[in-house]
């Protein structure tokens, strides 16, 4: 019987879960805190606003674990392919779930990927419910519904926003003030509106339909439908696409190499997604829909228009085209008189389908077709390293992707095609060697004249060209404690990059191992080692010579819980890097405090740094107002301060209010051109709202 079922998991939980995992009494959850940890890799400021913005979809409307097809607990990043399996196996035996208790009692649910995934799911059997209320009436009454407000600048002075000395002195157009609105109410598998806008600092605040800008510089918007009948998506306005392993639209968070080795080797096919950055490119502007043909078989199709910024350059030295661009600008910046020139210049037309096949949520066949035409060509600069690169108006790919579980192995893999006839493939599988022991591996191949504009495939460059690689990463699970986690990854560029005038090759490699010996108290320690061709200049020749950099991270990471309402985290982090017997280091130590009482929440830290060259930049989160991630390079000697505050006034708004402060020691000026200030002290303040509308 249900009942007797439900008190022996019961007592089982409480009997061996000394730390109650699953206690209803537990400090609120830090989702920003979980992605950095998850996904930290110390040495680039990535985007995390997409993968930030649907964990946190799924943190207010958790996933039924007794509903949940594989796709959607793969999108998680959490859970391995075997521990589906069990779950989808105990399901099938045992029936739904009546408790997350159940968890502990299958098959490589250990303490810590229960910790990890217990905010994100639910087994509430409410939720498997159809909701029949009319559309309206659910938009009307939704609870994840909100309006935020956000102001920020910097308090010293830029040369770009001070007074003009001559009339020939360039400034930029606008204020220092930096201005975000957002409104959104979105509810999963159901519906999402909303819209965004910001200003940026140095953009005039002003309306001007001539030019195309209505006060801010910058509108994104959309309106999304989900399974209405056998329509299963439909959008209009800005939204992004993912399909496959990502070779040709991979939206968002392209999760690569990180301490989480294994679960993000394979990508998941999200469909339609609705667009909700403030990054000013890269995105499609227009509509798309998903059909389901059947039970198995779904089409997708989209178009999009999209004016985006470049420098348009006619006459000179070529002869193929009247006027083009060599490359499209992402920064979205229109502060100076060149910035605002090439606001919007750029005309792309993107037109494309997709058919996708899945059967017992354990097979996966897909093939795209997509065409892009820029308004006006494109001509990289005649630099050897752009031989094989895309030139023209025109580009079109053809992909094929598969998954299939077979066993305790999910392997997964893409291939295509673009219209210059080179080919982009990659491939790979995951799967559990024994209950303690998980194990992936990713082999890539992205020929020179591969070109895709929307890719985001596994990859070591930013973009899926000119790369062979194998990658293999490792999850070894000690006991409940301890759990190490590794990757290897060899990589090849078989034509020539910027600042490399050669073929080149590398590898890294990073070891990490964490101890979680209660709620309270979690360390990590993690090395990370790159070894990577790059140029140097020599005397005894008239080119540069191509030779192997060395780099080393340390990291040391420890967080510890005094209770209710203190928290702490220490960390240092160092780093070498060795080049033709040049060595030059960098390290920080950081300490981190936060104190909740009631509405109240404090988080400060104290940081102190001192690195020689760009190689040994110290990357490191900060805590920051919700929906903005804050991972700034700490560059230089000095030391860096900041506090947030973040007060609930009441149930349905929240204030939060930020001040950061950066002192160098090396220096008495901070930055380069119109972006310079004048003294060694740069102070940024930031203050948000958000207004809940239920």
């Amino acid at each position: 019987m249900r009942w007797v079922r439900l008190l022996i998991v019961t007592i089982t939980a409480l009997l061996f879960c000394e730390e109650k995992i699953l206690a209803q009494k537990e400090e609120p959850f830090d989702l920003e805190l979980f992605i950095e940890e998850l996904f930290n890799l110390q040495d680039e400021d990535i985007n995390y606003e997409d993968l930030y913005e649907s964990l946190l979809m799924l943190y207010q409307n958790p996933l039924n674990l007794n509903t949940a097809n594989s796709y959607d607990l793969q999108s998680l990043y959490i859970l391995s392919s075997i521990q589906i399996q069990n779950l989808q196996t105990y399901i099938q035996e045992k029936g739904k779930l009546i408790t997350l208790y159940e968890l502990q009692v299958i098959d490589g649910f250990d303490y810590a990927t229960i910790e990890r995934l217990k905010p994100f799911v639910t087994v509430n059997a409410k939720d498997a419910l159809v909701d029949e209320r009319p559309l309206l009436q659910r938009i009307l009454e939704e609870r994840n519904n909100y309006l935020i407000s956000r102001y920020e600048r910097i308090l010293n002075q830029k040369r770009g926003n001070s007074p003009k000395q001559s009339p020939d002195d360039s400034r930029y157009a606008g204020s220092a003030d930096k201005l975000y609105l957002r409104y959104r109410v979105s509810k999963p598998n159901d519906f999402s509106i909303g819209f965004t806008t910001e200003k940026d600092a140095g953009e005039r605040f002003h309306w001007s339909p001539k030019s195309k800008t209505y006060f801010t510089d910058f509108w994104s918007a959309h309106f999304m439908l989900e399974n209405q009948g056998k329509w299963q998506k439909l959008i209009i306005g800005d939204y992004q696409l993912q399909f496959g392993q990502g070779l040709i639209f991979g939206a968002g968070f392209g999760v690569g190499k990180g301490s989480e080795t294994v679960n993000t080797a394979n990508r998941v096919t999200l469909g339609v997604k609705p667009y909700t950055s403030v990054l000013e490119g890269g995105f499609l502007r227009g509509a798309a829909a998903s059909y389901t043909l059947n039970k198995k078989l779904t089409t997708t199709t989209f178009i999009s228009y999209l004016k985006q910024d470049a420098n348009i350059q006619t006459g000179g030295d070529n002869e193929d085209f009247e006027s083009y661009f060599s490359s499209l600008q992402l920064t979205g910046m229109h502060r100076t008189p060149n910035e605002i020139a090439n606001k919007r210049q750029v005309g792309e037309t993107v037109i494309g389908t997709n058919l996708n096949f899945r059967s017992n949520d354990r097979t996966e066949v897909g093939f795209i077709a997509s065409t892009n035409h820029f308004s006006t060509p494109i001509l990289r600069n005649n630099q050897p390293y752009n031989r094989f690169e895309f030139k023209g108006q025109s580009n079109f790919n053809l992909s094929l992707y598969g998954k299939h579980q077979w066993k305790h192995f999910l392997l997964f893999g893409e291939s295509a095609v673009s219209k210059s006839g080179g080919i982009g493939a990659v491939g790979g599988f995951s799967t559990s060697l024994s209950p303690r022991i998980e194990f992936a591996m990713v082999l890539r191949s992205y020929q020179r004249n591969f070109h895709t504009f929307r890719g985001t495939s596994f990859a070591e460059n930013n973009r899926n060209i000119n790369e062979k690689g194998v990658y293999w990463g490792m999850k070894y699970t000690l006991n409940r404690k301890f759990y190490l986690t590794a990757y290897y990854d060899t990589y090849h560029f078989p034509w020539l990059r910027f600042r490399v005038d050669t073929p080149s090759s590398g590898h890294d490699y990073l070891f990490r191992l964490n101890y979680n010996p209660g709620s309270r108290v979690k360390l990590y320690t993690q090395f990370r080692r790159e070894l990577k061709d790059t140029n140097v200049s020599s005397e005894n020749f008239n080119s540069n010579i191509v030779l192997p950099g060395r780099k080393d991270q340390y990291l040391i990471n420890l967080e510890y819980a005094s209770g209710i309402h203190f928290s702490f985290k220490s960390r240092v982090q160092f780093s070498e890097y060795e080049l033709l017997n040049d060595r030059t280091r960098g390290y920080a130590f950081i300490q981190d405090a936060v104190y909740k009482n009631g509405d109240w929440t404090f988080s400060g830290r104290t940081a102190l740094f001192d690195t020689e060259g760009s190689q040994n930049r110290q990357y490191a989160y900060e805590r920051d107002v919700l929906y903005a991630f804050s991972i700034p390079a700490y560059s230089g000697k000095g030391i860096r301060n900041y506090l947030l505050i973040h007060y609930r006034a009441f149930r349905k708004m929240d204030l939060w209010a930020r001040i950061a402060k950066t002192t160098y020691y090396d220096r008495q000026e901070i930055g380069t051109g119109l972006e310079t200030i004048s003294g060694n002290k740069r102070t940024e303040v930031k203050f948000q709202v958000r207004y809940k509308l239920n």
